[in-house]
């Protein structure tokens, strides 16, 4: 198995192991900044290139508003719709972590396990995960 296949099948199970741990979140894919799908736990329906395209997309807009207000380097951006949010979070200098939770009284507990999965995934893509 190649170093990149092996990647991915340790980035998706840290992810089913998120959605195990976390009820609240419902689907989650880890992307590069330039919208290429490394790993995805989705649920049915989601076409995971075209998710992949557009958190890349919003995060590049994203980044470029908090820069243009002088907020700094991004570290998350949050979406919150009528059925729940979507959470990006850089996970690495060109990785990110899209996930989409329902709505729920306990967001705060959804931020610190994705910032948690984030930090892991930004290892397993520096390669100094054994």
């Amino acid at each position: 198995m190649q170093a990149d296949e092996l990647r991915a099948k340790r980035i998706r199970s840290l992810l089913r192991n998120l959605a195990v741990a976390n009820g609240d979140i419902e689907s989650s894919a880890v992307i590069s900044s330039d919208g290429l799908v490394i790993a995805t736990v989705l649920h049915d329906g989601v076409d995971a290139d075209r998710f992949g395209a557009m958190c890349a997309s919003l995060l590049a807009l994203a980044e470029r508003a908090a820069g243009e207000v002088g907020r700094g380097k991004l570290k998350q951006t949050l979406v919150e719709g009528e059925a729940g949010s979507m959470l990006l979070v850089q996970a690495g200098t060109d990785t990110v972590l899209a996930l989409a939770a329902r709505t729920t009284q306990n967001l705060g507990r959804v931020f610190l396990d994705a910032r948690r999965a984030a930090a892991e995934i930004a290892t397993l893509m520096a390669g100094n995960a054994a």
